[in-house]
């Protein structure tokens, strides 16, 4: 691997670090990706589906997931991991990272993970073959494709460091502060770097310097390198041996800081948990020394370090680099008040779901108000045999007389003097769990109990716990002597047109068992409906978790909605035309039970 990341390298970020990600995307934005860098967030704590961020002057949704197992199943081409958990969670993040696969870098922000589990989870990670940033790092860049969270800083100083673009150098350091400097540096006295990666602090981090000097010794892109280490550690003497074994012949330029660490009389530790020398060989000095004898370029004085990059850059006789066109993030943008997945009413035609509406509207497309649904509701363009199915079911559904509650509160309404819509919508306020709410009870329960394997003799006994009468079985009038042609139509069509109906062969084992009892608690059509609808779903591919969420969300009672409103609106034009009067219930048809008043 030459490369650590790519224009195309995508990441799933662990924890909703809002302002991290918003520096991404503005990199992204500013190098002209097509594609958003961050695919996908893990907020284990968040009950929300997405977060939005701005992309340019524009937002994006990005997904938010429970888990990274969630995050990785739903973007299985994101291969980078931005682990901004706290040191307390990291490592255990990471673990499960790598155990889960698919990662080709994990980065780890989090300082102060104990050395024996840094230690354990870096040799994992080289046996996964993955690279590890960190732990305690700001991360690494590869210009003009793809930056981790804030390295590099705010977007006006990645451009005056020329990290917006690849330049010719590779850097590594340990120092994320230094890595931001150093990029200035060497953008003044060179034409920038073509790639960079801050190691980390702490004692024991994953890819050490040699690492990613053998690393960007492959990289095509890379002329020469720059290694800025620090005191304590012997990651250093690595280097030097590749360099003497002939692994690296690019030039490199390197100085460990921390000079000062001989004027004083005992051990000093610097900023780093790694930054404290043990022995001698573990000083800078005597670092700085053993570079300089193996040929690597090494200054005096880490004062002089811009004049020796600038030294051997000039040496190399590079080409110059031309400048690429950029976009400009705006200064001020305002965030969108509402989101549309389903439609696009901004071109010259509208469109639902992507499709123009002139191609599922006219009569020559041969498509119903199935396939309308399908595109509004699901987002989806489902097959001919789900759309009539659906179709199917609104026809089922549109009226069942005029005496139930919908209708007879839309009938008296338009007695009144009220318009169609105000009548419809008294009709459609009675739809609950009274009315209607058999579609959606009878596939929550029945799902239920066909996921947790129940026998139809358990589900009965686990339904009489609940104290909740089946829903979707029994019928005032119906009975397997007097069957409702509904239910059979739909079974019919069912069994013609469906790749397979588990729910519903369930369903008929728990109706011969009620109707051994009574011969009136059959299958009735909502049930139906419901069950079926959930043999839909699986049949189109949807997990389980889908199909659950479209119960819970009410999908299924929308389509008792969209069918009864036929029925009531009929209902409701019949009063019209017929000018029927205001409505007043007979009084011989209301028990009264009122006391008499005392008297006073």
């Amino acid at each position: 691997m030459s490369k650590l990341f790519t224009k195309d390298t995508q990441a799933i970020f662990w924890n909703n670090n809002k302002t991290a990600i918003q520096r991404m995307l503005d990199y992204d934005y500013t190098i002209k990706r097509e594609t958003p860098s961050v695919a996908a967030i893990v907020a284990p704590t968040s009950n929300n589906k997405f977060d939005k961020f701005f992309f340019g002057p524009d937002e994006v949704m990005i997904p938010l997931y429970k888990t990274t197992a969630d995050a990785k199943a739903a973007h299985p081409t994101a291969e980078a991991l931005l682990n901004f958990a706290s040191f307390r969670t990291a490592y255990d993040v990471t673990m499960e990272a790598l155990n889960i696969g698919g990662f080709k870098s994990i980065m780890i922000t989090a300082e102060g993970i104990p050395e024996r589990l840094a230690r354990g989870m870096n040799e994992f990670a080289r046996e996964k073959g993955v690279t590890v940033i960190g732990p305690a790092t700001v991360g690494a860049i590869a210009p003009g494709a793809f930056k981790i969270a804030n390295i590099g800083g705010t977007i006006d100083n990645i451009i005056n460091s020329k990290l917006h673009r690849a330049g010719s150098c590779g850097l590594v350091t340990r120092s994320g502060g230094l890595f931001n400097e150093l990029s200035n540096i060497i953008s003044i006295n060179a034409d920038g770097i073509a790639e960079g990666v801050a190691i980390g602090g702490d004692r024991f981090v994953g890819s050490v310097f040699i690492d990613n000097l053998l690393r960007m010794e492959e990289n095509p892109e890379v002329k020469y390198m720059i290694l800025l280490g620090e005191v304590g550690g012997t990651e250093e003497y690595k280097v030097i041996e590749a360099v003497k074994s002939g692994k690296i012949k690019k030039p490199i330029i390197a100085w460990c800081i921390g000079t000062i660490a001989k004027y004083y009389d005992s051990g000093v530790q610097f900023g780093h948990a790694g930054a404290s020398a043990n022995a001698d060989s573990e000083t800078a000095e005597y670092k700085n020394n053993a570079m300089a004898e193996v040929g690597i370029h090494v200054p005096a004085t880490f004062n002089d370090l811009p004049a020796k990059i600038k030294e051997v850059f000039e040496s190399l006789n590079l080409a110059e680099i031309p400048e690429p066109e950029m976009n400009t993030v705006p200064k001020v943008r305002r965030s969108k008040e509402f989101i549309c997945t389903i439609s696009d009413d901004r071109g010259e035609e509208c469109t639902y779901a992507g499709f123009p509406i002139s191609s599922v509207a006219t009569p020559d497309t041969g498509k119903g108000i199935g396939d309308v649904i399908s595109l509004l509701w699901f987002k989806k363009q489902y097959p001919e045999w789900a759309t009539q199915f659906i179709e199917t079911v609104i026809k089922t559904v549109a009226d069942h007389g005029p005496a139930v509650s919908g209708a007879h509160n839309a009938k008296v309404t338009a007695r009144a003097g009220k318009s169609v819509v105000e009548s419809l919508v008294t009709g459609l306020l009675t739809i609950g769990p009274r009315f209607g709410g058999a579609i959606d009870g009878a596939a929550e329960h029945f799902k239920y109990a066909d996921d947790n394997n129940l026998s139809p003799k358990e589900f009965l006994g686990h339904m009489k716990k609940q104290g909740i009468p089946i829903p979707g079985i029994g019928h005032r009038i119906k009975s397997l002597k007097n069957p409702d042609l509904r239910v059979t139509g739909l079974m019919n069509f069912a069994a013609e047109h469906f790749p397979a109906t588990p729910l519903l062969d369930y369903a008929r084992t728990v109706e011969a068992l009620t109707t051994s009892k009574k011969e009136n608690l059959i299958l009735n059509v909502d049930g139906t409906i419901g069950i079926l609808m959930v043999d839909m779903w699986r049949a189109l591919g949807y997990s389980e978790d889908e199909i659950n969420e479209f119960i819970a969300s009410g999908t299924l009672n929308a389509f008792f909605i969209v069918g009864r409103s036929i029925g009531f609106i009929g209902h409701v034009l019949d009063e019209k035309r017929l000018a029927m009067p205001m409505y007043r219930h007979p009084m011989d048809d209301v028990l009264y039970d009122v006391q008499k008043a005392e008297e006073i």
